[in-house]
């Protein structure tokens, strides 16, 4: 088995289609099909299953398809150390960032890294901390910067910066008026909630169990995908959520939503690298770069 038979699987895979991952690859279509062939006959599996004139995968190609990709996904990280050797920063840097972060904290310090090293391409997905920890464990990024302290088997962490959680209401809601909220008046309110994966909710929900409240006893009423969607909702309506300060000061200076009188503690917006791959000139200057922050407030 070689690379470049993993490389025309993938593409096959991805495409369902012979000629057009041959097209994809710059080979011909018998090249393709003989890759094919050879990988199910060296190892007596049927890959794919072939209907009319497209393809499909089946069970076993499936299984294997991850297995392909985490294996190119390893190959390409070894070719980005050989690189990376006796040079400067550059090459690409793939950055996963959960939605908070990469909407209010983050810019700023990617044009900042930007100026420093240009010759990195930054390429940044944005997801919520859950799924931006996953892509540096299967190798699908190289760094994540995340809210909150992530404890996942072979991920490092550094803490980069600080932020505080605000208990968000609508003008129409009780809890505008300013009166001083209790843990147990929480559960005399609707929510909308972050879904699950944000770093926001896991934390407002750590929170609730450190003061003896269960997270489930909550009248949740809807969970909204995004930062944007949950501080629309929450002024059209009664309910209450939790948000970065971040996230809420905009809405909150216009006067189109309040920030109730309830204290929420400080959380952290960490950033996550793989500890068993090489860390990367780019990569180690992007976590100096980050890092700053915390050095001169502790300085």
């Amino acid at each position: 088995m070689t690379l470049e038979q993993l490389r025309i699987f993938v593409e096959v895979a991805s495409r369902e289609h012979v000629t057009r991952a041959a097209e994809a690859l710059n080979l011909t279509q018998s090249a393709v099909s003989a890759a094919i062939s050879a990988l199910e006959a060296r190892h007596a599996v049927i890959l794919f299953n072939r209907v009319g004139r497209r393809i499909e995968l089946t069970e076993a190609g499936r299984i294997f398809m991850s297995e392909a990709r985490a294996v190119l996904d390893r190959a390409q990280s070894a070719e980005h150390a050989l690189a990376d050797l006796g040079r400067a920063a550059s090459g690409i840097l793939r950055i996963h960032a959960s939605q908070t972060v990469s909407s209010y904290w983050l810019p700023a310090r990617l044009v900042a890294y930007h100026e420093r090293f240009p010759l990195v391409d930054l390429r940044l997905t944005v997801g919520n901390t859950q799924s931006a920890a996953e892509a540096v464990l299967v190798g699908a990024a190289e760094i994540a910067v995340v809210e909150g302290e992530v404890a996942v088997a072979g991920l490092e962490h550094v803490q980069v910066a600080e932020d505080r959680l605000v208990l968000v209401v609508g003008s129409r809601h009780p809890w505008s008026d300013g009166r001083k909220i209790r843990p147990q008046d929480l559960l005399e309110t609707h929510w909308l909630m972050r879904e699950k994966g944000s770093g926001t909710r896991s934390a407002f929900e750590a929170y609730l169990t450190s003061t003896g409240i269960d997270p489930t006893d909550l009248s949740v009423v809807l969970e909204m995908p995004s930062n944007e969607a949950a501080m629309a909702a929450v002024e059209a309506g009664l309910s209450a959520t939790v948000l970065s300060s971040r996230a809420a000061s905009s809405y909150s200076f216009s006067g189109r939503l309040h920030i109730a009188a309830f204290d929420m503690p400080l959380r952290s917006f960490s950033a996550l690298y793989h500890g068993q791959r090489h860390v990367t000139r780019a990569l180690r200057a992007m976590l100096d770069l980050l890092g700053e922050e915390t050095a001169e407030s502790s300085g």
